[in-house]
Protein backbone atom coordinates (compact mmCIF):
# COMPACT_ATOMS: atom_id res chain seq x y z
CA UNK A 1 0.00 0.00 0.00
CA UNK A 2 2.54 2.63 0.90
CA UNK A 3 3.62 2.13 -3.11
CA UNK A 4 0.39 2.83 -4.68
CA UNK A 5 -0.80 6.13 -5.55
CA UNK A 6 -4.25 7.63 -6.87
CA UNK A 7 -3.39 7.28 -10.91
CA UNK A 8 -5.40 10.76 -11.62
CA UNK A 9 -3.93 13.10 -8.70
CA UNK A 10 -0.88 10.89 -6.89
CA UNK A 11 -2.85 11.37 -3.88
CA UNK A 12 -2.68 8.62 -0.98
CA UNK A 13 -5.03 5.96 -0.81
CA UNK A 14 -7.39 4.10 1.35
CA UNK A 15 -8.00 0.79 1.23
CA UNK A 16 -11.41 -1.27 2.30
CA UNK A 17 -11.50 -4.97 2.22
CA UNK A 18 -15.05 -6.43 1.80
CA UNK A 19 -13.28 -10.21 0.94
CA UNK A 20 -9.65 -12.00 1.55
CA UNK A 21 -8.64 -14.55 1.69
CA UNK A 22 -5.38 -15.96 3.50
CA UNK A 23 -2.88 -14.83 0.65
CA UNK A 24 -5.18 -11.70 -0.89
CA UNK A 25 -7.12 -9.29 -1.27
CA UNK A 26 -10.47 -10.41 -3.29
CA UNK A 27 -12.93 -7.89 -3.49
CA UNK A 28 -12.52 -4.13 -2.14
CA UNK A 29 -11.92 -0.36 -3.21
CA UNK A 30 -9.00 1.73 -3.35
CA UNK A 31 -10.50 5.56 -2.36
CA UNK A 32 -8.66 8.43 -3.23
CA UNK A 33 -9.76 11.27 -0.68
CA UNK A 34 -7.95 13.98 -2.78
CA UNK A 35 -9.93 13.51 -5.94
CA UNK A 36 -12.70 11.50 -4.25
CA UNK A 37 -12.41 8.71 -7.03
CA UNK A 38 -12.82 4.81 -6.00
CA UNK A 39 -11.03 2.24 -7.69
CA UNK A 40 -12.59 -1.32 -7.80
CA UNK A 41 -10.81 -4.73 -6.53
CA UNK A 42 -12.37 -7.72 -8.36
CA UNK A 43 -10.82 -11.52 -8.48
CA UNK A 44 -7.45 -9.76 -6.30
CA UNK A 45 -7.28 -7.10 -9.06
CA UNK A 46 -7.08 -3.65 -8.60
CA UNK A 47 -8.40 -1.77 -11.66
CA UNK A 48 -6.28 1.49 -11.38
CA UNK A 49 -7.34 3.04 -14.55
CA UNK A 50 -8.73 6.44 -15.10
CA UNK A 51 -12.53 6.90 -14.81
CA UNK A 52 -12.92 7.76 -18.10
CA UNK A 53 -10.83 4.64 -19.37
CA UNK A 54 -13.11 1.68 -16.98
CA UNK A 55 -15.42 -0.04 -19.03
Amino acid sequence: MDILACPVCKGDLQLTVVEENTKEIVTGSLYCAKCRETYPIEDAIPNLLPPDLRD
